[in-house]
């Protein structure tokens, strides 16, 4: 009984790591420019102990490699509201003051005229410094990602001016993985690393935002699987229990 309860208490285990990424992209069907996770990887670990020197337990690891495809496209008509094309991340700061990305394009201005997403991210610039703009100035976004400003109470003869441009990059070639705070970064480099320019040339559109990514028919579908799973392993334990307190009056002398 001890060998199947240890692998069925094992296998509940393993399936928390995948239980808690179901539960998390259900729970951002509607968030903004939220994308999904691959699914948990399985790992062959060895531990020492008694047995066999070969012995390995497969554990599930959460490696939380974003799944760049494309979520639907939501007419606004906020000049404001921007949707990233292709695998277009856009660069913030993060809480910490470091670099990361992001595919959420609900901008809008702070009061002290920092631009910012809808998390509260400031949106930076190509030089790295982040996107201000004077009281009162009207905002434009372009495909290219360059912001301009217009004084409202200016003539109509004078042209908008350049406050930056934004900072896009192309993903297409690059693996993200999602931080603690639900930006993204790139894999296996340090926190705040810029990515390396794609093949893609990065490009948004204006008065439009990209949803979640996420299938929800397809995310339900997999919590009642690995729900059904848990009750199976529960079942066994219930059945080594009992196959074992039959051992043990069959054992017992008349």
């Amino acid at each position: 009984m001890d060998r199947l309860a240890f692998n069925a208490v094992a296998a509940i285990n393993e399936q928390r790591v995948a239980s808690q990424m179901s539960i998390n992209e259900l729970a951002n069907i509607t968030t903004v420019g939220f994308k999904s996770s691959f699914e948990a990887a399985q790992r062959a670990t060895s531990f020492n102990g008694a047995g066999m020197s070969t012995r390995s337990q497969p554990q599930a690891v959460s490696e939380d490699f974003i799944n760049m495809k494309p979520g639907a496209m939501m007419s606004t008509g906020n000049k404001l509201d921007i949707a990233l094309s292709d695998s277009t991340v856009l660069g913030v700061s993060a809480p910490n003051g470091e670099l990361a990305f992001t595919r959420r394009g609900d901008l809008r201005l702070r009061s002290n005229g920092t631009l910012e997403n809808g998390s509260g991210h400031a949106v930076r610039g190509q030089g790295g410094a982040v996107i201000t703009a004077p009281p009162g100035v009207i905002l434009t976004i372009q495909s290219d990602g360059s912001v301009y400003g217009t004084d409202p109470v200016a003539t109509a003869n004078v042209p908008p001016v350049l406050l930056g441009n934004l900072l896009l990059r192309d993903a297409s070639q690059t693996k993200l993985q999602r931080r603690t705070d639900g930006l993204y970064q790139v894999v296996g480099a340090p926190a705040g690393q810029d990515i390396t320019p794609g093949p893609t040339l990065p490009g948004l559109t204006a008065g439009a935002l990209e949803g979640s990514n996420v299938n929800a028919m397809a995310v339900m579908v997999k919590l009642i699987e690995q729900s059904r799973s848990f009750e199976q392993q529960i079942n066994m334990i219930k059945e080594a229990k009992t196959n074992d307190e039959s051992g043990e009056t069959m054992m017992k002398s008349s």
